[in-house]
């Protein structure tokens, strides 16, 4: 060792020296030479190679196909040094028309799928450069680019391609190098070209301007929808930005509630298969509920998944779901990074198409050049041959006189004064060129060459010429090979939540007595005049009665109470939609009922209510609880303690306070009490509450608050009811029986409800037999407390009133609507005609408290 080194056949050498320098170099190599392309041509290495090598081997687009084996041997024995399968790898992607937005290379046999599937090996599969790649190498003989030897020096390579179409932009790229990584994605031809002529008419142009007049955006292979223009723009203005793609989705109504949703478009390099077993996936595990069935009918036409949801669910909120758990929507991280000189260097738009407008300004420039040298060379021709026939017979009396060619051209320059050049054509020239006409073509051709000279001068000393020459050529290609956008730039929120997808829609909730729901829009039912016998609003089971009816919006929230003191909370478009006649579904399938718990009380929420701070208890005794409203801000799925019953008792209403609310409750019996509030102090969840109404017997039917409205409505089991001012309801403390609030006897029946409204409502009133009639709460007449009412509604025989809803007004004309006679009808979905009776008012029958 002493040895070596005292020799100097060993050197002494810093490790980490050594590592910084040999990890240096390999990065660099990986940098320029493999992973990242030029800003020019917007190549690779290994593509730039691939189509040269095809262009070499006479592959063009207007040639048979050749195998892809040969092109793959070429590439590695001429100029790649890597394996095969790199090679290979990347032209199956530059034949793939879901990677590459305009192939460049035009394949034959199986190049692989959308699902992941791999292209078959390259002795089975042929190729071709495609006719828009021949325009990447248009001029390449021109000495447009430079060339530099390959890997052994016994060929030689383009350094770049002359791409006579910004490729970096109109395909993008993707690659991964040492310490950085690029992602560029594709855009449209049209618009990309569009841009650089934009730039050619006013260099000064912002990334703004060229956003809104020329190129919008990404336009991925695969379409679908790009949201929102702000990551755009900021990969535009710093090269780096991300963009949220969102594959298209049709929703079809299949009738009967149930909805099919069709994926047709999906977001830019995402694996079909992938995205479907992700889909399923998250179904088995029940992460997306709602999922029936999930099918990939795809085909040579285009992508088609079809997803089938069920009867309940919303497919908005589906969507939402979908977009929110799989890469049906996935984001571009976009780095626009690439070779300037060969230096990696981030850019953005408007940097990129300076740098591929400088680079045509070189090919032409070069072309023109290469074309004035040619030009030149001819012209010099011709003018020797035009001297020799000329003097053609001195010409023949030296050549006969000489010994050999070098005797010969030494006379000529002597004589005719001509160059070696001249010389060696006037001795390839035949016999045929001495006649007249061949005199004549070459003055002409002459002639032509000398003005075309005088251009290329021109445009060799004119900028302006050369960017016209530019404009001209690129606009040819763009309308030769440019077509329309396949993704769609839309507006929307990136992360939505499931709300921001249903629309804002009034809604009656109803409630069976058997525990069946379902939501209708209000105008379902007809404005009618009171006394109107209705029309069928949901068709029940036997010996079932619709029990509530509450009126809210789609986004509220509804709250629902049930019989064992627990609540429950839903959004207002978690309710199934259905018909007016239709039945609803068990509620059992939309909440985590225990055994023998029924939902007695349902109350609505309004999402942006910041006056209400309580939840005001009332049971069926007569007792009440007052709650802080935000104890029911977060519930789970198996609901929470609302309120500890007494024995024999049960909820019967909960109504939204302000903490300075009167509240007025009343009683089967007909009697009503009418007491402040804070007379309950507040309580926990599980408190029991305290004596509000002295019911004597009775059941509480109705809870009211002064907030709701300045009257009291009033309605019986028979039908009548009437509006009397709050006022008329002396103020007590809770606790006592209250005063009369209407007459109870046998032509009005029981007290069923009792509501506060203000007289610009509307009023749904449901029987027992599932009959509502709606009417205008300013067709009920103000009475005095002990008055008996109007007839609101007609019912005959058993049938009953059951339930009584307020609507707010939705400013339709007060003419009643009559129900078209073609309403379709089945066996157990009755649609019964509006009968008038008339406005008929009943004599007032007042009596003495």
């Amino acid at each position: 060792m002493e040895e070596n080194l005292k020799h100097g056949r060993i050197k002494p050498q810093n490790i980490s020296e050594e590592m910084r320098k040999s990890f240096l170099s390999y990065s660099m190599s990986v940098i320029v030479s493999r992973a990242l392309p030029d800003v020019r041509d917007g190549l690779k290495p290994v593509h730039r190679r691939i189509l040269y090598s095809m262009n070499d081997l006479g592959m063009t687009s207007d040639k048979p196909y050749k195998k892809s084996a040969r092109i793959v041997g070429d590439v590695i024995g001429k100029y790649h040094p890597h394996g095969d399968t790199a090679v290979y790898d990347a032209m199956v992607r530059m034949a793939q028309e879901f990677s590459y937005r305009y192939m460049l290379v035009d394949g034959h046999g199986n190049f692989g799928s959308i699902d992941g599937d791999g292209a078959a090996a390259m002795r089975y599969t042929e190729a071709r450069m495609s006719k828009v790649a021949m325009e990447m190498l248009r001029d390449i003989k021109k000495d447009t680019v430079d060339f530099e030897d390959n890997y052994d020096g016994e060929e030689t390579e383009p350094t770049v391609l002359p791409s006579r179409f910004p490729n970096l932009l109109v395909n993008g790229a993707t690659g991964i190098a040492v310490g950085m990584a690029t992602n560029i994605p594709p855009h449209n031809l049209k618009e990309v070209v569009n841009g650089v002529i934009g730039l050619i008419d006013n260099p000064d142009i912002t990334v703004l301007e060229l956003m809104e007049d020329y190129v919008h955006g990404p336009d991925f292979p695969t379409g679908g929808f790009i949201l929102g223009r702000s990551g755009i723009k900021e990969a535009y203005e710093t090269g780096r930005g991300s963009v949220v793609m969102r594959a298209k989705i049709d929703t079809e109504d299949m009738g009967g509630g149930k909805h099919k949703l069709f994926v047709r478009e999906i977001p830019y390099q995402v694996n079909k298969a992938n995205l479907v077993e992700r889909i399923a996936s998250l179904v088995r595990e029940k992460q997306i509920d709602g999922i029936v069935d999930l099918r990939d009918e795809s085909n040579r036409e285009g992508i088609r998944i079809v997803i089938e949801l069920r009867r309940d669910v919303q497919p908005e909120v589906i969507l939402n779901q979908l977009y929110r758990l799989t890469p049906l929507q996935s984001n571009f991280g976009v780095n626009m990074l690439a070779l300037v000189n060969r230096e990696p260097r981030l850019m953005g738009l408007l940097e990129v198409l300076n740098h591929y407008l400088d680079h045509q300004v070189e090919i032409i420039t070069r072309r023109t050049q290469y074309d004035l040298r040619r030009a030149e060379e001819r012209a010099h021709i011709l003018a020797g041959l035009l001297i020799a026939l000329d003097n053609i017979d001195e010409i023949i009396r030296i050549i006969r006189s000489s010994r050999d060619d070098a005797e010969i051209t030494g006379k000529f320059i002597e004589r005719f004064g001509l160059s070696q050049l001249q010389c060696k054509a006037i001795l390839d020239m035949a016999l045929r060129r001495l006649s007249g006409l061949e005199r004549e073509r070459l003055e002409t051709e002459l002639g032509e060459l000398e003005i075309k000279i005088a251009d290329y001068k021109d445009i060799l000393g004119n900028r302006f010429r050369i960017l016209e020459i530019i404009r001209t050529e690129m606009t040819e290609i763009r309308d030769k090979f440019g077509d329309e956008r396949r993704s769609e730039i839309i507006e929307g929120d990136i992360d939505m939540l499931d709300e921001d997808l249903i629309p804002v829609q009034d809604i009656v909730v109803a409630l069976t007595m058997n525990g069946y729901i379902k939501r209708t829009t209000v105008d379902a039912f007809n404005l009618q005049n009171r006394g109107g016998r209705g029309v069928k609003g949901i068709s029940t089971y036997e010996e079932d009665v619709v029990d509530q009816l509450i009126s809210m919006s789609t986004h509220d929230y509804l709250l629902c109470f049930t019989n064992l003191g627990k609540v429950y909370r839903m959004r207002g478009f978690n309710v199934p939609a259905a018909s007016r006649t239709a039945k609803g579904i068990p509620v059992v399938n939309l909440l985590n009922l225990e055994k023998g718990e029924v939902i007695n009380t349902l109350v609505r929420v309004q999402k942006e209510d910041e006056e209400s701070k309580y939840a005001f208890f009332v049971t069926k005794k007569g007792v009440v609880k007052r709650v802080e409203l935000g104890e029911f801000d977060s519930i789970r799925q198996s609901g929470k303690i609302a309120i500890t019953l007494r024995e024999d008792d049960e909820l019967v209403a909960v109504r939204l306070t302000t903490g300075e609310n009167e509240i007025i409750i009343g009683g089967s019996n007909g009697k009503a009490i009418r007491f402040n509030e804070q007379d309950v102090r507040v309580m926990g969840r599980t408190a029991a509450g305290v004596n509000g109404m002295n019911t004597d017997g009775s059941d509480v039917v109705g809870v009211a608050t002064d907030a709701l409205g300045q009257y009291i409505l009033s309605v019986t089991e028979r039908g009548y009811g009437k509006r009397t001012p709050i006022s008329e309801y002396r103020l007590t403390g809770r606790g006592g029986k209250g005063v009369i609030t209407i007459a109870t006897n046998e032509r009005n029946g029981k007290l069923v409800n009792l509501r506060a409204v203000d007289g610009d409502e509307e009023l749904l009133i449901m029987t027992t037999d599932g009959t509502v009639i709606r009417i205008k709460v300013d067709n009920v007449g103000v009475y005095g407390r002990s008055a008996m009412g109007v007839r609101l509604i007609n019912v005959k025989g058993e049938t009953l009133v059951s339930s009584v809803a307020v609507v707010a007004n939705n400013g339709e004309d007060d003419e009643e609507v009559e129900i078209a006679d073609d309403l379709v009808t089945s066996e157990d979905t009755v649609v019964e005609s509006v009968e008038e009776t008339g406005t008929e008012t009943l004599e007032e029958i007042s009596e003495e408290e």
